[in-house]
């Protein structure tokens, strides 16, 4: 997987794919009704979904996992929409970052409550890299609001700001 941070300076990241096996990650530690995390841990970057919260600050440049918390928690990160690309030929480091910063653009309005160009919230995306598209078969993209004051204990959903 390989993570897009979006900022005002536009920024890109390209992180290095990881290779699953038996010891691998450990799944987000959840509750099986509700689905919520409700445990902080390093889990496994493919377990992470829509709602989840996380702390970003934390991520490297190889993301094989990511530090969630429960949303009541202090983070400054969370999981607000979740697309697949279609199958296909590995269509590139480019293309997957222009697919996800068109997708994340346009929901984020939606979750946040305010257009991003007057938002002071941004978003990164997590996307397939090569190896995990070929490998894997891996064509989710995650879209990740993130408030860089972090210490956030509740959802950004809504926060019109």
């Amino acid at each position: 997987m390989r993570i897009t941070r979006t900022s005002a300076a536009a920024v890109t990241l390209v992180a290095a794919a990881l290779t699953l096996s038996a010891c691998g990650p450990e799944a987000a530690v959840r509750d099986e009704e509700t689905g919520e995390i409700t445990e902080a841990s390093d889990a496994d970057v493919f377990s992470i979904a829509v709602g989840d919260c996380m702390i970003s600050a934390e991520l490297g440049n190889e993301i094989e996992t990511v530090p969630t918390v429960p949303c009541s928690e202090p983070h400054d990160t969370e999981i607000y929409a979740s697309t697949t690309m279609d199958d296909g030929e590995w269509p590139g480091d480019e293309a997957i970052t222009a697919a996800a910063d068109e997708f994340c653009y346009t929901e984020f309005e939606s979750f946040i409550g305010m257009s991003y160009d007057e938002s002071e919230i941004y978003f990164q995306s997590i996307g397939p890299s090569e190896m995990s598209w070929s490998e894997l078969e891996d064509r989710e993209i995650l879209c990740l609001a993130v408030d860089e004051a972090g210490g956030l204990t509740s959802t950004l959903e809504g926060a019109n700001r």
